[in-house]
């Protein structure tokens, strides 16, 4: 079995992966930024029991993308076979309020780790976490695969572009094991509330138990490529393990729109979504991507990776997490 690093381990990518991992026998190692040990809910539950005597099964190491020195000494320390890249400053709407520091964490810290890389051991196997935001979402209701074209229209899809061509480059230039897992829009009742999916999970719970009156969205004809991050996880640990690294699309193939998701999750609690949902002009972004929608094929084709959760049971599921924590 090999030993990873996970940055950005306390999200809910890295809560699945570690997850993925460990039940796989490996030992896990996570990076958190001083700010995040203590508000770690998605993975309290891999503290809870021990390995062997007194082994946690996950390891944290203090760390941040943006001290590259601290990296340096993390990876040298933990000795990892596999690192995975998941920390970023990652909700595109709070990039434009701070586009330097998504800049620095998102883009220049996922530099920043591949030149630790190479200087401690450049065999050490990585995954760059990229996003379908860097489409930019222009062609309306296409499918985008690895040769379409980027066009970002946030400080945050900006940042990811750089980090993109970055590992490219670190992969061509070294000869590293880097690869870039082009994620379209995965989600999980572990999903942060600040992001659109479980707002509507979160709200529809609230209203339904009497908690909350309206619910107030943005852009309801936005449509994305839902999926769910545990089957994206899934496919990460498979580019890994892949003999040769490469760039992959990570999605389903269909789309919904803002509007769906909310009407699929409101019907599940028997009420009709356009009695509570009032429209917020401060929710859109100032630079609004419309539609994204991925093509999997070349990841379907060359590693066998196929989603297993349909969009109907990913709404379901986000809700009836939400109604349990509703009710207490």
């Amino acid at each position: 079995m090999g030993k990873v690093l996970i940055t950005g381990i306390t999200g809910q990518d890295g809560s699945y992966l570690a997850e993925e991992y460990l039940s796989a026998g490996w030992e896990v190692h996570g990076v958190v930024r001083r700010s995040s040990i203590i508000a770690r809910p998605r993975i309290d539950h891999l503290f809870s029991e021990n390995i062997g005597s007194n082994q946690q099964k996950v390891k944290l190491h203090y760390g941040d993308l943006s001290d590259f020195s601290a990296m340096v000494r993390t990876i040298d320390k933990v000795q990892p076979t596999h690192i995975v890249n998941l920390g970023a400053q990652s909700h595109v709407a709070i990039s434009f309020e701070v586009p330097i520091e998504t800049s620095l964490v998102t883009g220049i810290g996922a530099g920043a780790l591949f030149e630790a890389v190479r200087i401690v051991n450049k065999d050490i196997r990585i995954y760059q976490a990229s996003s379908s935001e860097m489409f930019g979402g222009g062609a309306g209701r296409v499918k985008l695969d690895e040769k379409s074209t980027f066009d970002p229209k946030s400080p945050y899809a900006i940042a990811k572009l750089y980090a993109f061509y970055m590992a490219k480059t670190y992969r061509e230039s070294y000869g590293m094991h880097i690869s870039n897992g082009i994620l379209f829009n995965h989600e999980s009742p572990r999903r942060g509330e600040n992001f659109v999916s479980r707002k509507i999970s979160k709200g529809v719970a609230n209203i339904k138990c009497g908690k909350q009156e309206k619910l107030f969205l943005g852009n309801l004809e936005a449509t994305r490529d839902w999926g769910h991050a545990r089957d994206y996880m899934r496919a990460v640990r498979m580019m890994l393990e892949a003999n040769e690294p490469d760039d992959y699309v990570v999605a389903t193939g269909e789309s919904k729109s803002v509007r769906e998701f909310a009407d699929a999750a409101f019907t599940l609690v028997g009420l009709n979504y356009q009695d509570y949902i009032e429209i917020d002009p401060k929710l859109f972004r100032p630079n609004e991507v419309q539609d994204l929608l991925g093509d999997p094929r070349k990841i379907q084709n060359k590693l066998g990776w196929v989603p297993t959760v349909s969009f109907k049971n990913l709404v379901k599921e986000m809700v009836e997490a939400d109604m349990k924590i509703t009710k207490g």
